[in-house]
C-alpha cells in the first residue's frame, strides 16, 4: 500500500471539511449537512479499514511502521533556520486507533440521526461531532508531541461546545465550564512536559524522544533538583490525568453526562479520555526512564477504585456509566505503571467498544421512557423495570456488553482486563510496593461486576416501578438508526476478536494464523531500533522505506526465560481464576440484592452510614475543590495578588509613574517654553530682528544721515586724542 497525501491525509480531512462546509450550510440544509457528517466519517473509515488491513492483514510485523514527514512552514532568514516540520506516524497502535475511532464515531453518528432528530439544534450536533472526530484522528496520527497537544486543545473546545451543547441548563453551563478548567490543569503542565523535552533533545517527536532516551541524552539534565526525565514523564502524565479523568482531576467527567448522550459516547470510548491513556503509552519508554511507574499504578490503582464506589449508589444511568468510564480508564493506566503495555492498549480499545454500546443502550432507554406529566425524558433507574420485553434489542445489546466490562469469559473485558490484574499480580510477587495497586484492582473488579448488574436489573428485570412510565414505552422494532448500531458494536465485545482464541487464554484457538493478534503486533517501543531512524517526505507519491519487515510470531514466553515465563503463566492462570470468581460473586451479589431480594440495600447504607455519605458527595472532592482549594486558596492568593497589583504596583508603579511623568513633564514644559522657545528660539528671532532694525537703519541711503555719521565718528576721535 502506498502511504500518500491522498491515501492518509483524508482521514483526517474528511471530518474537519465537513466541520467547515456544515458550518456555513447547517441551517439552511440540514439534512445534508447531516448527511455530509455521516458519510465523511464513513469515507475515514474506509481509509483507515485499509491500513488496518495493510497492517495487520498483510505485513504483520510487530516493527513495521510508515513515518512520514512534511515542512509545516519555513521562516529562515539567511543563514538562521527557522523551519517547523509535521508528519504522520503509523505502525500497529495507530492502524488499530485509526479503526476503533472512525468505526465507533461512525456508529455513533448514525446512532445520532435516530436521537437527535427532534433537537431544536439537531444541526449543529452534527458540526461538533465532525470536528471532535477530525482532532482525534489527527491526535492519533501525529508524529510530534506539537501536533498532539494542537488536536488535544482542540478536542478540549469540542468537549466544552458538546458538554455545554444544552447552554440554557445552568447545569449543562457549568460543567462545561468545570470540564475546561480542570483538564486545563493538565494541559498546562503537559506543556511544560514538552517544553522539557525540547530543551534536551532539541525536537518533541516521538522517535527522536526514543533516540535521545536510548542514546543518555537525558542523564545529566536535571531541574528543580530532579531529573528530568522524571521532570518531564511526570508534567505528561499529569496531561494524562487531566484528559482521561484519573485522580485527582477526575472530577470533571461524570459532569460531562450533561451533554447529549451521543456525545457522551464520544467522550467516553473514542475520544477524548483514550486519548490521555494513548499519550501515555506512546511516552511509556519516558516513563520507565523517570521511574514513574510506581506513581502511575497508584494513580491508576485508586482512581479504578475510588470511581466503581461512587457508582455503587448512582441512580442515574448515565451516572453510573460515567463512573464506570472513570474506573476502566483507571485500569489502563494501572495497566500502565504495571508494565502491561499490551494488556492496557487492548483495554483501550475494548473499552472503546463496549462502553460506547453501553451509552448509545442508555440513550436508546432514555429516548424511549418519555414523562409526558413534566415532558421530559427519564434517566433516573428506581423508576424503570421491566424493560427488556419492551426494547429486546438494546437489552441484548447492553447485556453483552454489560458481560464484557464486568469480566465474564468470553467477553473482550475479561481478556483485556485480566491481563492488566494478572501483571499487577506479577508485580506484587516480585515488589511489595504492588500489593495495594493489585488488591484495589481486584477489589474494582468485583465493585464493577456488582453495579453493571445493579444497572441491568434495575433497567430490564423485574415488575415497572413507575407503571405508567412503562405503559407509554413503545415496543422497540429494528430500525437502522436505533438498535443496528449498537448490535454491530456487541458484536465486538466477544473476547475472540482480540485473543483469537475462544476463551481469552489460548483454549479454542479460532485464528490459527493469526493467533494473539493483539499481543503479537502491539509492542512497546524497542529504543535501540531509532538510533539510526530513517523517515520519507510525505507527499503525493510515496517513498518505500528499504528496510524489510519480517512477519511475526507470537512469543508465548514474551521474551522470558523458561522458567520466568512459566511462573507468569501460573500467575496468570491463577489471576484469571481469581477474576473470574470475583467477576460472577459481583453478579451474584447484584442477583441476590435486586432480583432474589434476599438482601436489602439499605442495609449497607445503614451499617455503613459514615461511607455512604461520603459516596453521596464523591469523596467531598467537589467540596474540597470550591470549599477549600477555590474559596481558602485560590481567591485568598487571588486577593493578595490583586492587592499587589492593584494596591502596589497600580498604585506605586503605574500611578506613582504617573506622578513622576507629569511633574518631568511640568518641569520639561518649562525649560521649553523659557529656555528653548523664549530664551533660544524667539531670543534668536529676536536678535537676528534688531540687528536687522540696526543695520537698516545704518544703512538707509541717505547721505545726511551717513554725513552726521562721519562728523560723530570724527568728533569722536578727536575728543579720544585730547583725553590722551
Amino acid at each position: 500500500m502506498d502511504y500518500t497525501v491522498t491515501s492518509v491525509a483524508p482521514i483526517i480531512l474528511l471530518p474537519f471539511l465537513a466541520f467547515v462546509i456544515n458550518s456555513f450550510i447547517v441551517k439552511k440544509f440540514t439534512k445534508v449537512a447531516i448527511v455530509i457528517s455521516c458519510g465523511a466519517i464513513f469515507t475515514s473509515f474506509l481509509f483507515a479499514l485499509r491500513i488496518f488491513k495493510n497492517f495487520v492483514f498483510d505485513v504483520y510485523s510487530s516493527g513495521y511502521h510508515v513515518h512520514k514527514v512534511f515542512n509545516w512552514f519555513d521562516l529562515s532568514y539567511d543563514k538562521i533556520p527557522f523551519k517547523v516540520d509535521m508528519g504522520i506516524y503509523i505502525d500497529n497502535m495507530t492502524a488499530v486507533m485509526l479503526l476503533m475511532v472512525t468505526g465507533v464515531a461512525t456508529l455513533i453518528h448514525i446512532f445520532s440521526t435516530f436521537y437527535m432528530q427532534h433537537d431544536a439544534r439537531y444541526g449543529r450536533f452534527f458540526v461538533y461531532m465532525s470536528l471532535f472526530t477530525s482532532a482525534m484522528l489527527g491526535l492519533v496520527l501525529s508524529d510530534n508531541l506539537l501536533s498532539v497537544f494542537i488536536f488535544w486543545e482542540l478536542m478540549g473546545f469540542c468537549s466544552y461546545s458538546l458538554i455545554g451543547f444544552y447552554y440554557e441548563k445552568e447545569g449543562a453551563g457549568n460543567a462545561s465550564l468545570k470540564a475546561f478548567m480542570t483538564t486545563r490543569v493538565g494541559d498546562v503542565f503537559f506543556l511544560l512536559g514538552i517544553l522539557a523535552l525540547w530543551s534536551v533533545v532539541g525536537s518533541v517527536r516521538f522517535v527522536d524522544i526514543y533516540s535521545a532516551i536510548a542514546s543518555g541524552a537525558f542523564s545529566n539534565h536535571f531541574v528543580l533538583g530532579i531529573p528530568l526525565a522524571t521532570f518531564a514523564a511526570f508534567c505528561v502524565f499529569m496531561g494524562t490525568i487531566g484528559k482521561s479523568a484519573q485522580f485527582p482531576l477526575q472530577v470533571w467527567l461524570p459532569d460531562a453526562m450533561f451533554g447529549p448522550t451521543p456525545c457522551s459516547a464520544l467522550i467516553h470510548a473514542a475520544t477524548m479520555v483514550a486519548a490521555g491513556v494513548y499519550l501515555s503509552l506512546r511516552m511509556e519508554p519516558l516513563m520507565q526512564l523517570g521511574n514513574l511507574k510506581v506513581f502511575i499504578a497508584y494513580v491508576g490503582a485508586i482512581t479504578a477504585f475510588g470511581a466503581a464506589t461512587i457508582a455503587l449508589i448512582q441512580t442515574d444511568i448515565k451516572a453510573v456509566l460515567a463512573y464506570s468510564t472513570i474506573s476502566q480508564l483507571g485500569y489502563m493506566v494501572l495497566g500502565i505503571g504495571v508494565d502491561a503495555y499490551n494488556a492496557s492498549f487492548m483495554h483501550l480499545i475494548t473499552h472503546a467498544v463496549f462502553k460506547a454500546c453501553l451509552f448509545l443502550a442508555a440513550g436508546s432507554v432514555i429516548h424511549s421512557l418519555h414523562d409526558h406529566h413534566t415532558d421530559s425524558h427519564v434517566q433516573e433507574m428506581p423508576r424503570m423495570g421491566g424493560l427488556r420485553k419492551k426494547l429486546p434489542f438494546t437489552f441484548i445489546a447492553m447485556m453483552f456488553c454489560t458481560l464484557a466490562i464486568a469480566g465474564i469469559p468470553f467477553f473482550s473485558g475479561f481478556v483485556s482486563k485480566d491481563r492488566i490484574l494478572g501483571e499487577a499480580l506479577i508485580k506484587a510477587f516480585h515488589s511489595k510496593v504492588y500489593i495495594i495497586p493489585m488488591l484495589l484492582g481486584f477489589a474494582a473488579a468485583f465493585l464493577t461486576a456488582f453495579y453493571m448488574f445493579r444497572m441491568m436489573f434495575l433497567t430490564f428485570f423485574g415488575e415497572p416501578r413507575d407503571k405508567d412510565l412503562h405503559h407509554h414505552v413503545h415496543e422497540e422494532h429494528i430500525s437502522w438508526n436505533q438498535n443496528i448500531p449498537l448490535l454491530i458494536l456487541s458484536v465486538f465485545t466477544l473476547g475472540v476478536f482480540y485473543s483469537g482464541s475462544l476463551t481469552g487464554q489460548g483454549e479454542v484457538k479460532i485464528f490459527s494464523k493469526r493467533y494473539e493478534w493483539f499481543a503479537t503486533l502491539i509492542e512497546k517501543p524497542h529504543l535501540e531500533n531509532f538510533k539510526d531512524y530513517e523517515r520519507q517526505p510525505f507527499g503525493f507519491s510515496d517513498q518505500k522505506s528499504k528496510k524489510v519487515f519480517e512477519q511475526s510470531i507470537y512469543d508465548p514466553t514474551h521474551g522470558l526465560e523458561e522458567e520466568e515465563a512459566h511462573h507468569a503463566h501460573q500467575t496468570h492462570v491463577f489471576g484469571a481464576i481469581l477474576s473470574i470468581i470475583i467477576a460472577f460473586s459481583g453478579v451474584g451479589l447484584a442477583y441476590l440484592t435486586y432480583i432474589a431480594k434476599k438482601i436489602d440495600p439499605r442495609m449497607w447504607t445503614s451499617r455503613f452510614s459514615n461511607w455512604n455519605e461520603a459516596l453521596e458527595n464523591k469523596y467531598y472532592m467537589d467540596w474540597f475543590y470550591i470549599e477549600v482549594l477555590i474559596k481558602k486558596v485560590l481567591l485568598p492568593f487571588n486577593n493578595l495578588v490583586s492587592f499587589f497589583d492593584m494596591g502596589i504596583f497600580d498604585r506605586y508603579a503605574v500611578d506613582g509613574m504617573e506622578k513622576v511623568n507629569k511633574t518631568l513633564f511640568t518641569g520639561a514644559k518649562w525649560f521649553d517654553n523659557l529656555v528653548i522657545d523664549t530664551s533660544m528660539v524667539d531670543g534668536t528671532g529676536a536678535s537676528v530682528k534688531l540687528m536687522n532694525v540696526i543695520l537698516r537703519t545704518i544703512q538707509s541711503g541717505k547721505i545726511q544721515f551717513y554725513f552726521i555719521v562721519i562728523v560723530l565718528v570724527l568728533a569722536s576721535y578727536i575728543w579720544t586724542l585730547n583725553i590722551h
